[in-house]
């Protein structure tokens, strides 16, 4: 591999001819902020199609990848190329993503219209890599119709998958307690659809009526989000729910869907923007924080006014070192 990487033309070609080795090193050089990162935007930049983006989330042991892979195999049966981000958790020694991809879905593995990657939450609490945008930009570029997210969990903080996903899915599963822990996390809020896995289980009515009482009490929407019973192992009920997402798919504006590749960057760009203005924080000195913190105590400053202050010293600072590290290199 050379030190800069590959040219935006290299990829440009490799990915228009479906080249899954290329697929992967483009991902790669975006998720390590790598030196070709550039050529790769560059190369995908126009090249968008406007692939169906689904978001699959859920409590752990809710069976999210085993659903996740008969949903492929569904898909594929009516001949769509899927693309599939599984987002784990990291590993605290690598940072890498612990699960990884050769041990998820392997019975797609010899299959040319699907490729599944895995991404490193590295610590991202939303849920997702803070790469995943960027991919299933690449995704839709590299000519998949349908890209599929599999977040780590779900919880208050892990909503941040309905700004990049068209159709958000919630799984739940009975026995786990968990459709009253989506009532609890507002999780009913952004889904599209609920679905109860592992249907076969005892107590799957029980938990289908909670999950059904839940949303009879959520808030109102033109779209009524319906509970589909599946058996992931099984593959019962996965007709039904690829229809429905097909059906929650075409209610979504035409002008959203063309706009798409546009609003994934911008949620992009304000999640860096929050890192950059996090890690500049730390370079503020502490006697100008605790001097805001002083006059705020004493009523002279009001809070936001003090967390502008501190927010833009942030930025001073963060553009001095970054002025500083180019002259020194």
């Amino acid at each position: 591999m050379r030190k800069k990487g590959y040219s935006s033309a290299y990829y440009e070609k490799a990915l228009a001819e479906g080249d899954r080795v290329a697929l992967a090193r483009a991902i790669t050089a975006i998720e390590s902020n790598r030196g070709d990162a550039t050529s790769v935007f560059r190369a995908i930049n126009g090249k968008q199609t406007g692939a169906q983006v689904i978001g699959i989330t859920g409590a752990p042991g809710a069976g999210k990848s085993t659903l996740v892979s008969s949903y492929v195999a569904e898909l594929r049966k009516r001949g769509l190329k899927v693309g599939v981000i599984a987002i784990d958790p990291s590993s605290p020694f690598s940072g890498g993503a612990i699960l990884g991809d050769r041990i998820r879905m392997s019975e797609h593995g010899a299959d040319d219209g699907v490729f599944v990657r895995s991404l490193a939450s590295r610590g991202h609490l939303g849920g997702l890599s803070k790469a995943t945008a960027h991919v299933v930009d690449i995704l839709d570029a590299a000519g998949m119709d349908i890209v599929i997210i599999e977040t780590v969990g779900t919880g208050q903080s892990e909503v941040e998958i309905m700004e990049i996903a068209d159709t958000v899915v919630v799984v739940s599963a009975p026995g786990l307690g968990d459709e009253i822990q989506a009532v609890k996390a507002g999780i009913l809020e952004i889904a599209d659809i609920m679905v109860v896995n592992k249907a076969d289980m005892p107590h799957v009515d029980s938990t289908y009526r909670q999950l059904k009482d839940a949303i009879s009490f959520g808030p109102a929407r033109a779209w009524k989000v319906p509970i589909v019973k599946t058996i992931s192992t099984t593959g019962t009920g996965f007709e039904e729910l690829a229809d429905l997402i097909d059906a929650h798919f075409q209610t979504i504006d035409e002008a959203v869907r063309e706009n798409a590749a546009v609003t994934r960057m911008r949620k992009v760009i304000t999640t860096t923007a929050t890192h950059f203005l996090k890690l500049w924080l730390k370079s503020v000195s502490q006697e100008q924080v605790n001097e805001l913190s002083a006059q705020v105590l004493r009523g002279d400053l009001g809070l936001e006014q003090a967390s502008r202050i501190a927010a833009n010293l942030a930025v001073e600072t963060g553009e001095l070192n970054t002025k500083k590290q180019k002259v020194e290199s």
